[in-house]
């Protein structure tokens, strides 16, 4: 119990000096830039796809299930309430710390195995300034939009789905889409989960990867660490933020 009191104290000390870090400095800017590039740009094919098939499969399945009581009009209905208020934020964070998570917490773990955090130390460079901030502001910008990316394709793979092949009205699909999502119930549900993942997840990440051993097994075992952590956080933030808005 005193070691999980103490890993839980580490996180919080870790995420102010995160927070400290963000003040604005010299390259900081460009620094946020370049780690946007890698952990958002690049994690925007993986999860476009998936939330492409994410789409096909719900309208698929909803389909069924609401052509049994006659109401296979309310597909939109169904789609954008799952998308918007659970599954978007969810599986776009689980997505983020798979892809990018995990390539954060490699990074900083293979920095910190040759030294390179040592070697800003002396240099009089804060290694969480110069290496784990940017990452870790980057994540918290990066996971809202990949989760917009993610509920537009979802949208789109079910209108295909529900449209051309099982014979949905578009007029319908798309009125009952716009109908039942909301901008204060639902977009505001689903950015505001996807802002707190977005947190959760990278400094879940950046932590892991800034304290690894300096080995080659301290490496693997802090991405390994991050994704099954961070993913884990996902699901019970997700259950206290859905608990909240209830």
């Amino acid at each position: 119990m005193r070691e999980r009191l103490a890993a839980l104290g580490s996180v919080g000390v870790f995420a102010a000096r995160l927070v400290a870090a963000l003040a604005p400095r010299r390259g900081g800017l460009a620094d946020l830039v370049r780690q946007l590039w890698v952990v958002g740009a690049r994690s925007v094919p993986i999860v476009a796809v998936g939330g492409l098939f994410v789409g096909l499969v719900m309208s698929l399945q909803g389909y069924r299930t609401l052509s049994t009581f006659g109401a296979s009009n309310a597909l939109g209905t169904l789609l954008g309430l799952s998308l918007y208020r659970e599954l978007g934020p969810v599986l776009s964070a689980i997505l983020f710390c798979g892809r990018a998570g995990s390539a954060m917490a490699a990074e900083l773990g293979l920095m910190r195995a040759t030294d390179q955090l040592a070697a800003l130390g002396l240099m009089a460079i804060d290694p969480v300034a110069k290496a784990a901030a940017p990452r870790f502001a980057a994540g918290v910008l990066g996971v809202p939009l990949l989760t917009a990316v993610f509920c537009a394709f979802a949208v789109f793979g079910g209108w295909i789905q529900a449209t051309w092949v099982l014979g949905v009205d578009p007029g319908h699909y798309w009125a009952a889409l716009q109908a039942s999502v909301s901008f204060e119930s639902d977009y505001a549900q689903c950015f505001v989960k996807a802002g707190v993942f977005g947190f959760a997840c990278s400094l879940i990440a950046v932590h892991a990867g800034y304290h690894a051993e300096p080995t080659i097994e301290g490496t693997s075992l802090a991405t390994t660490r991050s994704v099954v952590q961070g993913s884990l956080m996902v699901l019970f933030l997700d259950f206290l933020l859905s608990a909240l808005f209830y």
